[in-house]
């Protein structure tokens, strides 16, 4: 779980980007996403292969 200390008097903005920042980088929300709605393995699959490519043809 991440959590963001906020020091005495720092801005409750500056603490709410740090933790924004710190899910990102931990891929919580685009696990979150990813388990939004369920699909079936045959289609994951398909999306998967598909990423693959797009991510080959970038090299």
């Amino acid at each position: 779980m991440a959590f963001v200390k906020v020091r005495i008097g720092e801005p409750l903005d500056k603490a709410l980007r740090a933790l924004k920042k710190r899910l990102d980088k931990e891929g919580v929300m685009k696990a979150v996403k990813a388990h939004r709605f369920y699909s079936k393995p045959s289609i994951a699959k398909r999306a998967k292969s598909k990423a693959a490519l797009k991510y080959k043809k970038q090299r």
